[in-house]
């Protein structure tokens, strides 16, 4: 089973709900809002493609974290972080049997489910 995770309201969540309908691949949503951040998961994306991609940097919450704390964000306490600032997520992250990515590229979706 395909589960999406991260917020209802965000455009690039619609943009990636859109192509899997379009494409016939069932999905469970999984709203950081309302059900909280997967530590598991967060910590499966980090590893299959890097904290960089899963800390959304363009974000104001990002934005509004110190100096410090910006520095010292570590793969190993960006879990913890990401947790309690859950709009720092990149969007989405899908995991399913074909492994876990990170945002949204219709070529990586492709690749990623297999679609010629």
């Amino acid at each position: 089973m395909t589960t999406m995770y991260g917020i209802a309201n965000c455009d690039t969540i619609k943009k990636a709900k859109k192509w899997l309908e379009q494409h016939n691949i069932a999905f469970t949503f999984h709203d950081y809002k309302k059900l909280g951040a997967d530590a598991e998961v967060l910590a499966q994306a980090i590893d299959a493609s890097s904290l960089d991609t899963v800390v959304n940097k363009r974000g104001t919450t990002y934005r509004k974290l110190s100096d410090e704390q910006k520095a010292n964000i570590t793969p190993e306490n960006a879990t913890e972080l990401l947790i309690e600032h859950s709009s720092m997520i990149k969007r989405p992250i899908i995991k399913s049997e074909n492994g876990i990515i990170v945002g949204f590229n219709e070529s990586q979706y492709k690749e990623f489910f297999n679609i010629v």
